[in-house]
């Protein structure tokens, strides 16, 4: 992979924070600790796929003072990127016959000079396991499933320990996936004291194996609904949000398939949740791409601080009733 940047050197000598860097994040240093913004600074982010949500979280972690940021989006910016995406100035002199990584590195290292961020051309579906061992953090949007899948497995064969989520808007919903592995961290209690907690996470492949049938009532409708859109892409070789309302049929017919295979009543999955994911094609809307990054950028900085109870392991947001909903979706049963 090839790489480029700009940005100030951080830390100083033996991972301590400059004056400089003490001073820039003196604010969020009396929040979450001189610790937790050592950690930070010397944390490296990948980030595959440049759009209106993940440019908000790194926005987010760029300020917040992370060691380094690469992003990886090797598609020419088109006018249509305008829409959600802040980072990218709307002057086609300036963004015409560009990367969309490239334009939003520019942009993003003047949010913050003491960060490096670096664009790292390539495809992320062959991305190899040595490549992904510069990186503490990955974070995948708007890839395809298939993908997904070989990036996490990639990173939990490593001997280090690399975190791994996906971010997705589809226009009024949005999906974020998280995988800490083994993750321990500091839980605050109520009066004051802390108390050690360990977590261990399922992989994505894990998390969505599990019988639909085994999941409570109560779970989201928009992880069934991901699923079913997932594997319809999938099948047919799609990429995301290459599907649309013109496929609605052969989309609920698949529901139909999946849920008779994981006995599940099909009203679980509304007809009318489907046809809104298929209608948002790869559009996102600003609010919600605002909310789910900078749920994303929060969860980042809980794992890299190792403060604070993190989302495990699906998050979601729906415009159409305003709330996030954090489901914990555990690996299938042993046989």
């Amino acid at each position: 992979m090839d790489g480029g940047g700009a940005g100030a050197g951080v830390g100083g000598s033996e991972g301590e924070l400059t004056a400089q860097e003490t001073a820039l994040y003196d604010r969020q240093i009396r929040v979450w600790g001189v610790d937790a913004q050592k950690r930070l600074s010397k944390s490296h982010v990948l980030v595959c796929g440049m759009n209106g949500t993940t440019i908000e979280f790194c926005k987010n972690i760029v300020l917040a003072g992370v060691g380094s940021l690469s992003l990886m989006d090797d598609h020419v910016v088109t006018e249509d990127d305008l829409n959600a995406n802040f980072l990218i100035p709307p002057d086609e002199s300036i963004y015409g016959g560009r990367s969309r990584a490239e334009v939003c590195c520019e942009s993003l290292v003047d949010f913050n000079p003491m960060v490096r961020v670096s664009v790292e051309k390539g495809d992320p579906s062959l991305i190899d396991g040595e490549f992904l061992d510069k990186f503490d953090i990955v974070v995948l949007s708007r890839a395809s499933l298939k993908t997904k899948l070989f990036i996490n497995e990639n990173c939990r064969k490593r001997s280090k320990h690399i975190a791994f989520y996906t971010i997705d808007c589809k226009d009024s919903c949005g999906e974020i996936f998280v995988d800490l592995q083994k993750h321990s961290y500091v839980q605050k209690k109520p009066g004051g004291s802390t108390e050690q907690q360990e977590l261990t996470y399922p992989s994505l492949q894990e998390a969505i194996s599990v019988p639909w049938s085994n999941l409570p009532k109560k779970t989201s409708k928009l992880y069934f609904a991901m699923r079913v859109l997932e594997d319809y892409e999938l099948s047919e070789g799609r990429s995301p949000g290459e599907t649309t309302l013109s496929d609605i049929h052969a989309v609920l017919a698949r529901r139909k398939d999946m849920c008779d295979k994981m006995s599940l009543n099909e009203s679980r999955i509304p007809t009318t949740l489907v046809e809104r994911l298929l209608a948002a094609g790869k559009k996102e809307h600003p609010p919600v791409c605002a909310i789910l990054g900078g749920i994303l950028g929060q969860e980042v900085i809980k794992s890299i601080s190792c403060k604070g109870d993190p989302v495990k392991n699906f998050f979601y947001f729906d415009v159409a009733d305003g709330k996030g909903v954090i489901e914990d979706i555990p690996p299938p049963p042993a046989n």
